[in-house]
């Protein structure tokens, strides 16, 4: 069975599209296990394929991104400033970063659901 980690914050309303979308995802796709993580708890091990979904502040359409150098570093305040990206780049640093893709979904939307079919599509070749 193929894995997802699904990150989001469901308290916050610019990070919890994810897990919004979360229930209708694993209607949709029965053979696929999502799983929700934080980015602050410790992993043991990583799913084959590394798929994530999570969203990505500035975009406006789901994207598929394999590489952290297509992200931008923010400025780190304080420890809530750290968030997926950064320790992604942190175990990266760390030479534990196994391949991996991230499936964004935008921050802003009239309609949360328009974004489920760009998900799937977006999904499909990793989990097929």
């Amino acid at each position: 069975m193929k894995i997802v980690w699904i990150f989001g914050n469901e308290d916050l309303a610019g990070d919890n599209l994810p897990l919004e979308l979360l229930p209708e995802l694993q209607k949709r796709l029965p053979g696929v296990s999502f799983v929700v993580k934080d980015p602050n708890d410790e992993w043991d091990g990583f799913p084959d394929p590394f798929i994530i979904l999570d969203t990505v502040q500035g975009i406006k359409e789901v994207t598929v991104f394999t590489d952290l150098n297509q992200f931008q570093s923010t400025p780190r305040v304080t420890v809530h400033d750290f968030d997926l990206g950064m320790k992604l780049k942190w175990l990266q640093k760390l030479k534990k970063l196994p391949p991996f893709v991230i499936v964004g979904v935008p921050q802003q939307t009239n309609d949360a659901r328009a974004f489920i079919k760009q998900i799937l599509l977006a999904l499909n070749p990793f989990i097929s």
